[in-house]
């Protein structure tokens, strides 16, 4: 149990005035403790996490394509009705409204 080896190792430090080899391994030690931990909380410490992750990341993917789609979508109308506009004031500056009525 990673707990258990964090505690001899911290007792092995104090006992031996606690060498760099011996901190270093405290260090490692406790960062799998938390990382551990960490993943615990999150939910994401079964074997099924990995997969998880994956698909999570498929979805968000598909999300963000969605969403450049429509915006890429209104833009396209947006540009095309403000054309529009420009021509029929065009069209009505020149008096080709006229024209097309008579």
């Amino acid at each position: 149990m990673p707990g258990d080896v964090l505690a001899r190792l911290v007792e092995q430090g104090q006992q031996q005035g606690g060498d760099l080899v011996t901190l270093r391994a405290v260090a490692e030690e406790a960062s799998e403790m938390g990382a551990s931990r960490a993943l615990e909380r999150l939910g994401l410490a079964d074997t099924r996490a990995r997969a998880d992750l994956d698909e999570m990341r498929e979805l968000l993917s598909a999300w963000r394509d969605a969403k450049r789609t429509a915006r890429d979508a209104v833009v396209g109308w947006a540009t095309r009705v403000v054309l529009a506009l420009l021509l029929l004031g065009l069209a009505a500056r020149l008096g080709l409204v006229a024209l097309v009525r008579g």
